[in-house]
C-alpha cells in the first residue's frame, strides 16, 4: 500500500529489504531505536530534517509530503 501511495503521488523513494540486507537492517535498527517492523519510513525534508513513520500512517504521510489523504 505504501509503495502504491508514493507512486501515485509521484514521490521518489528508496526501498531497502531489511529481511535480506543485514546492513539495511542494522541501519534501520539504529534510526528506529530498535524497532524492526515494516514498513518503517524515513523522510528527509528539503531542509535536511528527517521524519520517521512506523507503519502506513496515511495521514502522517499526507501531512509531511503534501499528498491527498
Amino acid at each position: 500500500m505504501l509503495e502504491d501511495y508514493l507512486k501515485a503521488g509521484n514521490k521518489q523513494y528508496e526501498k531497502k529489504l531489511v529481511d535480506i540486507d543485514e546492513a539495511a537492517k542494522e541501519e534501520m535498527s539504529k534510526v528506529s531505536n530498535g524497532f524492526l517492523g515494516v514498513p518503517f519510513t524515513v523522510i528527509t525534508k528539503d531542509d535536511g530534517t528527517k521524519e520517521t513513520i512506523i507503519g502506513f500512517d496515511k495521514g502522517k504521510f499526507s501531512s509531511i509530503l503534501g499528498l491527498p489523504a
